[in-house]
Protein backbone atom coordinates (compact mmCIF):
# COMPACT_ATOMS: atom_id res chain seq x y z
CA UNK A 1 0.00 0.00 0.00
CA UNK A 2 1.18 3.15 -0.79
CA UNK A 3 1.15 6.81 -2.09
CA UNK A 4 -0.69 7.78 -5.57
CA UNK A 5 2.91 9.76 -6.69
CA UNK A 6 3.92 8.67 -9.89
CA UNK A 7 7.11 11.43 -10.47
CA UNK A 8 8.73 9.82 -7.51
CA UNK A 9 7.77 6.66 -8.16
CA UNK A 10 8.08 5.37 -4.57
CA UNK A 11 5.93 2.15 -5.18
CA UNK A 12 7.39 -0.90 -3.65
CA UNK A 13 8.83 -3.39 -6.13
CA UNK A 14 9.76 -6.89 -5.91
CA UNK A 15 12.32 -8.89 -7.30
CA UNK A 16 12.37 -12.04 -9.31
CA UNK A 17 9.68 -10.83 -11.78
CA UNK A 18 9.05 -11.10 -15.25
CA UNK A 19 8.96 -8.56 -17.74
CA UNK A 20 5.44 -8.96 -19.45
CA UNK A 21 3.04 -5.93 -19.39
CA UNK A 22 5.84 -3.64 -18.43
CA UNK A 23 4.77 -0.83 -21.32
CA UNK A 24 1.13 -0.57 -19.42
CA UNK A 25 0.82 1.91 -17.15
CA UNK A 26 -1.34 0.42 -15.05
CA UNK A 27 -2.30 3.18 -11.92
CA UNK A 28 -3.21 5.37 -14.80
CA UNK A 29 -5.40 3.35 -16.21
CA UNK A 30 -7.20 2.77 -13.05
CA UNK A 31 -7.48 6.44 -12.42
CA UNK A 32 -8.23 7.46 -15.28
CA UNK A 33 -12.32 9.37 -15.22
CA UNK A 34 -13.28 7.41 -18.64
CA UNK A 35 -11.76 3.92 -16.72
CA UNK A 36 -13.69 4.45 -13.49
CA UNK A 37 -17.24 5.51 -15.51
CA UNK A 38 -16.84 2.47 -18.24
CA UNK A 39 -14.10 0.64 -17.19
CA UNK A 40 -15.18 -2.89 -19.59
CA UNK A 41 -13.14 -1.87 -23.27
CA UNK A 42 -10.15 -1.15 -21.79
CA UNK A 43 -10.49 -4.70 -19.47
CA UNK A 44 -11.00 -6.47 -22.69
CA UNK A 45 -8.23 -5.15 -24.50
CA UNK A 46 -5.83 -5.77 -21.40
CA UNK A 47 -7.61 -9.42 -20.84
CA UNK A 48 -6.84 -9.88 -24.80
CA UNK A 49 -2.71 -10.04 -23.37
CA UNK A 50 -3.03 -12.44 -21.05
CA UNK A 51 -4.34 -13.67 -17.89
CA UNK A 52 -1.50 -13.22 -15.23
CA UNK A 53 0.29 -9.75 -16.05
CA UNK A 54 3.46 -7.82 -14.04
CA UNK A 55 3.59 -4.06 -13.32
CA UNK A 56 7.55 -3.92 -13.26
CA UNK A 57 7.24 -0.59 -12.14
CA UNK A 58 5.09 -1.52 -8.92
CA UNK A 59 6.10 -5.18 -8.32
CA UNK A 60 2.17 -5.69 -9.01
CA UNK A 61 0.89 -8.94 -10.48
CA UNK A 62 -2.55 -8.09 -11.88
CA UNK A 63 -5.24 -11.29 -12.82
CA UNK A 64 -7.83 -10.49 -15.17
CA UNK A 65 -8.46 -14.25 -16.04
CA UNK A 66 -11.45 -15.88 -14.38
CA UNK A 67 -9.61 -19.46 -14.03
CA UNK A 68 -6.26 -17.80 -13.05
CA UNK A 69 -8.68 -16.00 -10.03
CA UNK A 70 -10.64 -19.15 -9.47
CA UNK A 71 -7.29 -20.96 -8.36
CA UNK A 72 -5.11 -18.41 -6.62
CA UNK A 73 -8.48 -17.40 -4.35
CA UNK A 74 -8.82 -20.64 -3.54
CA UNK A 75 -5.26 -21.69 -2.66
CA UNK A 76 -3.35 -21.88 0.72
CA UNK A 77 -0.60 -20.72 -1.11
CA UNK A 78 -2.38 -16.97 -1.50
CA UNK A 79 -3.29 -14.37 1.74
CA UNK A 80 -4.95 -11.00 2.12
CA UNK A 81 -2.26 -10.24 4.96
CA UNK A 82 -0.55 -7.55 3.62
CA UNK A 83 2.46 -7.72 6.20
CA UNK A 84 3.75 -10.27 3.66
CA UNK A 85 3.95 -7.93 1.01
CA UNK A 86 7.79 -7.65 0.38
CA UNK A 87 8.67 -4.21 0.39
CA UNK A 88 5.49 -3.06 1.62
CA UNK A 89 3.63 -0.97 4.03
CA UNK A 90 5.61 -2.92 6.78
CA UNK A 91 9.36 -2.23 5.19
CA UNK A 92 11.77 0.11 6.76
CA UNK A 93 11.81 2.52 3.84
CA UNK A 94 8.10 2.90 3.84
CA UNK A 95 7.85 3.46 7.66
CA UNK A 96 10.97 6.34 7.25
CA UNK A 97 8.83 8.06 4.15
CA UNK A 98 5.28 7.72 5.12
CA UNK A 99 5.02 7.58 8.42
CA UNK A 100 1.15 8.35 8.52
CA UNK A 101 0.45 5.37 6.15
CA UNK A 102 2.14 3.21 7.93
CA UNK A 103 0.42 4.19 11.32
CA UNK A 104 -3.18 4.28 9.09
CA UNK A 105 -2.28 0.35 7.99
CA UNK A 106 -1.05 -0.69 11.50
CA UNK A 107 -4.29 0.66 13.39
CA UNK A 108 -6.29 -1.39 10.16
CA UNK A 109 -4.25 -4.55 10.14
CA UNK A 110 -5.91 -6.37 13.31
CA UNK A 111 -9.08 -7.71 11.42
CA UNK A 112 -10.32 -10.79 9.97
CA UNK A 113 -10.22 -9.49 6.26
CA UNK A 114 -6.35 -9.17 6.94
CA UNK A 115 -5.19 -11.73 8.43
CA UNK A 116 -4.71 -15.58 7.17
CA UNK A 117 -4.84 -18.82 8.64
CA UNK A 118 -5.54 -19.82 12.50
CA UNK A 119 -5.56 -16.20 13.08
CA UNK A 120 -8.40 -15.47 10.20
CA UNK A 121 -10.58 -18.44 11.38
CA UNK A 122 -10.42 -17.36 14.75
CA UNK A 123 -11.90 -13.70 14.27
CA UNK A 124 -14.37 -14.92 11.67
CA UNK A 125 -16.02 -17.51 13.53
CA UNK A 126 -17.42 -14.79 16.11
CA UNK A 127 -19.08 -13.73 13.41
CA UNK A 128 -19.95 -16.34 11.47
CA UNK A 129 -23.28 -17.69 13.20
CA UNK A 130 -24.87 -14.28 12.52
CA UNK A 131 -24.51 -15.34 8.68
CA UNK A 132 -26.63 -18.36 8.37
CA UNK A 133 -29.68 -19.40 6.68
CA UNK A 134 -31.43 -19.38 10.09
CA UNK A 135 -30.16 -16.00 10.89
CA UNK A 136 -30.86 -14.30 7.75
CA UNK A 137 -34.50 -15.54 7.71
CA UNK A 138 -34.97 -13.48 10.59
CA UNK A 139 -34.15 -10.03 9.37
CA UNK A 140 -36.55 -10.47 6.94
CA UNK A 141 -39.48 -8.34 8.53
CA UNK A 142 -37.01 -5.74 9.60
CA UNK A 143 -35.39 -5.30 6.59
CA UNK A 144 -38.84 -5.10 4.92
CA UNK A 145 -39.88 -2.23 7.14
CA UNK A 146 -36.68 -0.46 6.57
CA UNK A 147 -37.42 -0.20 2.85
CA UNK A 148 -41.20 0.21 3.10
CA UNK A 149 -40.64 3.35 5.37
CA UNK A 150 -37.90 4.52 2.99
CA UNK A 151 -40.07 4.05 0.19
CA UNK A 152 -43.39 5.94 2.23
CA UNK A 153 -40.74 8.93 1.68
CA UNK A 154 -40.29 8.90 -1.79
CA UNK A 155 -42.79 10.41 -4.66
CA UNK A 156 -45.28 8.50 -5.64
CA UNK A 157 -44.81 10.11 -9.04
CA UNK A 158 -42.20 12.58 -9.71
CA UNK A 159 -38.36 12.68 -10.14
CA UNK A 160 -35.88 11.35 -6.78
CA UNK A 161 -32.18 10.75 -6.45
CA UNK A 162 -32.33 6.65 -5.76
CA UNK A 163 -28.90 6.45 -4.35
CA UNK A 164 -29.97 9.34 -1.78
CA UNK A 165 -33.17 8.24 -0.89
CA UNK A 166 -32.72 4.64 -1.07
CA UNK A 167 -29.54 2.37 -1.91
CA UNK A 168 -27.89 4.61 0.42
CA UNK A 169 -29.78 4.69 3.40
CA UNK A 170 -31.04 1.15 3.49
CA UNK A 171 -28.31 -1.07 3.86
CA UNK A 172 -26.88 1.35 6.29
CA UNK A 173 -29.85 1.71 8.34
CA UNK A 174 -30.22 -2.25 8.61
CA UNK A 175 -26.60 -2.20 9.67
CA UNK A 176 -27.04 0.16 12.52
CA UNK A 177 -29.95 -2.10 13.37
CA UNK A 178 -28.25 -5.09 13.66
CA UNK A 179 -25.67 -3.22 16.13
CA UNK A 180 -28.64 -1.33 17.47
CA UNK A 181 -26.70 2.30 16.55
CA UNK A 182 -29.34 5.16 16.51
CA UNK A 183 -30.09 6.79 12.97
CA UNK A 184 -29.20 9.96 14.50
CA UNK A 185 -25.67 8.44 13.46
CA UNK A 186 -26.53 7.46 10.07
CA UNK A 187 -24.63 10.41 8.61
CA UNK A 188 -21.27 10.93 10.99
CA UNK A 189 -21.18 6.81 10.00
CA UNK A 190 -21.25 7.27 6.08
CA UNK A 191 -19.07 10.10 6.80
CA UNK A 192 -16.19 7.76 8.03
CA UNK A 193 -17.61 5.58 5.65
CA UNK A 194 -16.28 7.36 3.09
CA UNK A 195 -13.18 8.10 4.15
CA UNK A 196 -12.46 4.72 4.88
CA UNK A 197 -13.31 3.07 1.78
CA UNK A 198 -10.37 4.57 -0.16
CA UNK A 199 -8.20 2.05 1.83
CA UNK A 200 -8.86 -0.39 -0.84
CA UNK A 201 -7.25 1.61 -3.59
CA UNK A 202 -4.21 0.76 -2.24
CA UNK A 203 -3.15 3.74 -3.85
CA UNK A 204 -3.86 7.28 -1.17
CA UNK A 205 -2.93 10.57 -1.38
CA UNK A 206 -1.62 11.89 2.05
CA UNK A 207 -4.54 13.50 2.75
CA UNK A 208 -6.69 10.86 2.18
CA UNK A 209 -4.17 9.05 4.48
CA UNK A 210 -4.99 12.12 7.09
CA UNK A 211 -8.63 11.45 6.44
CA UNK A 212 -9.14 8.22 6.70
CA UNK A 213 -6.74 8.25 9.83
CA UNK A 214 -9.05 10.61 11.54
CA UNK A 215 -12.19 8.55 10.75
CA UNK A 216 -11.10 5.51 12.17
CA UNK A 217 -9.63 6.71 15.12
CA UNK A 218 -13.22 8.61 15.74
CA UNK A 219 -14.91 5.68 14.52
CA UNK A 220 -13.03 3.16 17.22
CA UNK A 221 -13.61 5.93 20.05
CA UNK A 222 -17.26 6.07 19.33
CA UNK A 223 -17.22 2.08 18.90
CA UNK A 224 -15.03 1.52 22.39
CA UNK A 225 -17.71 3.81 24.42
CA UNK A 226 -20.69 1.55 22.74
CA UNK A 227 -18.66 -1.22 23.98
CA UNK A 228 -18.42 0.11 27.83
CA UNK A 229 -21.83 1.21 27.63
CA UNK A 230 -23.19 -2.36 26.91
CA UNK A 231 -20.87 -4.48 28.30
CA UNK A 232 -23.45 -5.50 31.24
CA UNK A 233 -26.82 -5.83 28.63
CA UNK A 234 -27.79 -8.82 27.85
CA UNK A 235 -28.32 -8.25 23.83
CA UNK A 236 -29.01 -10.26 20.72
CA UNK A 237 -27.02 -8.41 18.01
CA UNK A 238 -23.88 -8.20 16.18
CA UNK A 239 -22.74 -5.91 19.16
CA UNK A 240 -23.04 -8.53 21.61
CA UNK A 241 -21.13 -11.03 19.36
CA UNK A 242 -18.05 -8.51 19.71
CA UNK A 243 -18.41 -7.92 23.42
CA UNK A 244 -18.66 -11.51 23.84
CA UNK A 245 -15.48 -12.29 22.55
CA UNK A 246 -14.06 -9.75 24.01
CA UNK A 247 -14.74 -10.65 27.46
CA UNK A 248 -14.05 -14.23 26.89
CA UNK A 249 -10.63 -13.39 25.08
CA UNK A 250 -11.18 -14.60 21.66
CA UNK A 251 -10.57 -11.37 20.73
CA UNK A 252 -8.67 -8.44 21.82
CA UNK A 253 -9.38 -4.65 21.89
CA UNK A 254 -7.86 -4.20 18.99
CA UNK A 255 -9.09 -6.65 17.03
CA UNK A 256 -12.44 -5.91 18.33
CA UNK A 257 -12.73 -2.59 17.48
CA UNK A 258 -11.35 -3.19 13.77
CA UNK A 259 -13.47 -5.25 13.02
CA UNK A 260 -16.34 -3.84 13.72
CA UNK A 261 -15.34 -0.90 11.64
CA UNK A 262 -14.50 -3.04 8.86
CA UNK A 263 -18.37 -4.76 9.11
CA UNK A 264 -20.11 -1.07 9.27
CA UNK A 265 -17.84 0.25 6.52
CA UNK A 266 -17.69 -2.98 4.08
CA UNK A 267 -21.43 -3.89 4.97
CA UNK A 268 -22.39 -0.43 4.02
CA UNK A 269 -20.68 0.36 0.81
CA UNK A 270 -21.18 -3.14 -0.52
CA UNK A 271 -25.08 -3.36 -0.74
CA UNK A 272 -25.11 0.23 -1.52
CA UNK A 273 -23.32 -0.32 -4.99
CA UNK A 274 -25.22 -3.83 -5.44
CA UNK A 275 -28.67 -2.19 -5.58
CA UNK A 276 -27.90 1.59 -7.32
CA UNK A 277 -25.45 -0.61 -9.63
CA UNK A 278 -28.46 -3.28 -10.57
CA UNK A 279 -30.82 -0.41 -10.86
CA UNK A 280 -28.89 1.15 -13.48
CA UNK A 281 -28.43 -2.25 -15.20
CA UNK A 282 -32.23 -2.94 -15.26
CA UNK A 283 -32.74 0.69 -16.91
CA UNK A 284 -30.41 0.33 -19.15
CA UNK A 285 -31.99 -3.01 -20.21
CA UNK A 286 -35.50 -2.40 -20.40
CA UNK A 287 -36.55 -5.67 -21.84
CA UNK A 288 -34.74 -7.23 -18.91
CA UNK A 289 -36.64 -5.09 -16.08
CA UNK A 290 -39.61 -6.01 -17.44
CA UNK A 291 -38.94 -9.91 -17.35
CA UNK A 292 -38.03 -9.28 -13.91
CA UNK A 293 -41.50 -7.41 -13.20
CA UNK A 294 -43.18 -10.78 -15.07
CA UNK A 295 -41.79 -13.22 -13.05
CA UNK A 296 -40.38 -11.77 -9.69
CA UNK A 297 -39.10 -15.29 -9.33
CA UNK A 298 -36.13 -14.22 -11.17
CA UNK A 299 -35.05 -11.69 -8.66
CA UNK A 300 -32.28 -14.41 -6.95
CA UNK A 301 -30.41 -14.92 -10.00
CA UNK A 302 -30.82 -11.47 -11.34
CA UNK A 303 -28.88 -10.30 -8.28
CA UNK A 304 -26.36 -12.65 -8.93
CA UNK A 305 -26.18 -10.89 -12.65
CA UNK A 306 -25.97 -7.58 -11.45
CA UNK A 307 -22.81 -8.99 -9.03
CA UNK A 308 -21.39 -10.01 -12.46
CA UNK A 309 -21.93 -7.24 -14.89
CA UNK A 310 -21.45 -4.75 -12.79
CA UNK A 311 -19.39 -5.52 -9.51
CA UNK A 312 -19.22 -3.09 -6.75
CA UNK A 313 -15.59 -3.34 -6.65
CA UNK A 314 -12.53 -3.15 -8.83
CA UNK A 315 -10.04 -4.68 -7.16
CA UNK A 316 -9.31 -7.58 -5.07
CA UNK A 317 -5.81 -7.54 -3.38
CA UNK A 318 -3.75 -11.00 -2.55
CA UNK A 319 -0.08 -11.36 -1.48
CA UNK A 320 1.91 -14.91 -2.53
CA UNK A 321 2.40 -16.40 0.69
CA UNK A 322 5.02 -18.98 -0.63
CA UNK A 323 6.22 -19.46 -5.09
CA UNK A 324 2.93 -20.09 -6.30
CA UNK A 325 2.27 -20.99 -10.28
CA UNK A 326 -0.42 -20.10 -12.33
CA UNK A 327 -1.59 -20.09 -16.56
CA UNK A 328 2.33 -20.11 -17.09
CA UNK A 329 3.26 -17.02 -14.54
CA UNK A 330 5.32 -17.76 -11.24
CA UNK A 331 4.02 -15.18 -8.79
CA UNK A 332 7.05 -15.18 -6.18
CA UNK A 333 6.28 -15.28 -2.55
CA UNK A 334 5.99 -12.43 -1.02
CA UNK A 335 4.59 -10.73 -4.10
CA UNK A 336 1.05 -8.90 -4.49
CA UNK A 337 -1.79 -9.90 -6.56
CA UNK A 338 -4.61 -8.18 -7.07
CA UNK A 339 -7.45 -9.34 -9.28
CA UNK A 340 -9.48 -7.01 -11.77
CA UNK A 341 -13.15 -8.14 -11.03
CA UNK A 342 -14.55 -6.14 -13.99
CA UNK A 343 -11.94 -8.35 -16.22
CA UNK A 344 -12.84 -11.69 -14.18
CA UNK A 345 -16.29 -11.37 -13.95
CA UNK A 346 -16.47 -10.93 -17.85
CA UNK A 347 -13.73 -13.53 -19.09
CA UNK A 348 -15.14 -14.98 -22.63
CA UNK A 349 -13.53 -18.60 -21.97
CA UNK A 350 -15.65 -19.00 -19.15
CA UNK A 351 -19.18 -17.29 -19.40
CA UNK A 352 -20.81 -17.36 -22.56
CA UNK A 353 -22.28 -14.05 -23.83
CA UNK A 354 -19.98 -12.47 -21.41
CA UNK A 355 -21.16 -8.68 -22.09
CA UNK A 356 -25.06 -9.83 -22.38
CA UNK A 357 -27.13 -9.15 -19.15
CA UNK A 358 -29.39 -11.96 -19.16
CA UNK A 359 -31.01 -11.98 -15.28
CA UNK A 360 -31.73 -15.49 -15.95
CA UNK A 361 -28.28 -16.74 -16.49
CA UNK A 362 -27.38 -20.22 -14.79
CA UNK A 363 -24.01 -21.25 -13.00
CA UNK A 364 -23.07 -17.58 -12.57
CA UNK A 365 -19.41 -17.56 -11.02
CA UNK A 366 -18.84 -14.46 -10.68
CA UNK A 367 -15.94 -13.45 -8.24
CA UNK A 368 -17.22 -10.46 -6.74
CA UNK A 369 -17.44 -11.32 -2.82
CA UNK A 370 -14.21 -12.49 -3.45
CA UNK A 371 -13.20 -16.66 -3.02
CA UNK A 372 -11.66 -19.07 -0.84
CA UNK A 373 -11.22 -18.49 2.76
CA UNK A 374 -11.56 -15.06 2.11
CA UNK A 375 -15.32 -15.09 0.36
CA UNK A 376 -17.34 -11.92 2.27
CA UNK A 377 -18.29 -13.09 4.95
CA UNK A 378 -21.74 -10.25 5.19
CA UNK A 379 -22.58 -11.93 1.50
CA UNK A 380 -25.56 -13.40 2.71
CA UNK A 381 -26.99 -9.89 3.96
CA UNK A 382 -25.96 -8.20 0.73
CA UNK A 383 -27.74 -10.66 -1.32
CA UNK A 384 -31.06 -10.40 1.31
CA UNK A 385 -31.18 -7.01 1.38
CA UNK A 386 -30.56 -6.82 -2.46
CA UNK A 387 -33.93 -8.89 -2.70
CA UNK A 388 -36.14 -7.46 -0.66
CA UNK A 389 -35.01 -4.11 -2.25
CA UNK A 390 -35.92 -4.46 -5.54
CA UNK A 391 -39.07 -6.57 -4.86
CA UNK A 392 -40.23 -3.57 -2.93
CA UNK A 393 -39.16 -1.20 -5.34
CA UNK A 394 -40.83 -2.78 -8.45
CA UNK A 395 -43.66 -3.56 -6.01
CA UNK A 396 -43.93 0.06 -5.38
CA UNK A 397 -43.47 1.63 -8.85
CA UNK A 398 -44.83 0.67 -12.64
CA UNK A 399 -42.85 2.75 -14.00
CA UNK A 400 -39.18 3.79 -13.26
CA UNK A 401 -36.60 5.73 -15.99
CA UNK A 402 -34.04 7.60 -15.72
CA UNK A 403 -34.29 11.16 -15.27
CA UNK A 404 -30.76 12.80 -16.39
CA UNK A 405 -27.54 10.95 -16.54
CA UNK A 406 -26.07 8.50 -13.86
CA UNK A 407 -22.91 9.95 -11.77
CA UNK A 408 -20.20 7.46 -10.86
CA UNK A 409 -17.93 8.08 -8.13
CA UNK A 410 -15.06 9.36 -9.51
CA UNK A 411 -13.18 10.17 -6.00
CA UNK A 412 -11.87 6.41 -5.28
CA UNK A 413 -10.14 3.67 -7.55
CA UNK A 414 -11.64 0.46 -6.03
CA UNK A 415 -15.34 0.69 -4.61
CA UNK A 416 -17.47 0.92 -7.55
CA UNK A 417 -20.76 2.65 -7.26
CA UNK A 418 -22.82 5.23 -8.26
CA UNK A 419 -22.88 8.99 -6.50
CA UNK A 420 -26.58 9.65 -8.41
CA UNK A 421 -29.23 7.83 -10.26
CA UNK A 422 -31.60 10.21 -10.71
CA UNK A 423 -34.97 8.59 -11.59
CA UNK A 424 -38.51 9.31 -12.59
CA UNK A 425 -40.92 7.45 -10.75
CA UNK A 426 -44.11 7.12 -11.01
CA UNK A 427 -46.82 4.29 -8.79
CA UNK A 428 -49.52 4.01 -12.27
CA UNK A 429 -48.24 1.97 -15.23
Amino acid sequence: MTEHHPVEGNLPKTAGASEDGHDIDWWSILSDRDFLENPYPTLHRLQARGPVQFDERSGIYFVLGHKAFGRLSKSTAMGRDTRNWLGGWTSDDYRQHDPVGFRLFSEFQPQMINCDGDEHRRMRKVYEPAFRAQAMSRLVPMIEQQASRLLAAMPDDGQVDFIEAFAAPLPLRVLCELFDIPDSLDVTISQWSASLIRIGDILMTPEQKREAMDALRDFKDFLREQIRQRQDKQENNLMRLAIQARLDGTLDEDETLTNLVSMLVAGHETTVTLIGNGMLLLLRHPGELERLRQDPGLTRTAIEEFLRMEPGGNMILRVALEDFDVEGTRIPKGAPVIGLIGAINRDHARFERADEFDIARQANAQFTFGGGAHFCIGAPLARLEAQIAFSSVLGKYRHIELAGPPEWRLDRMNARGLGALPLHVRTAA
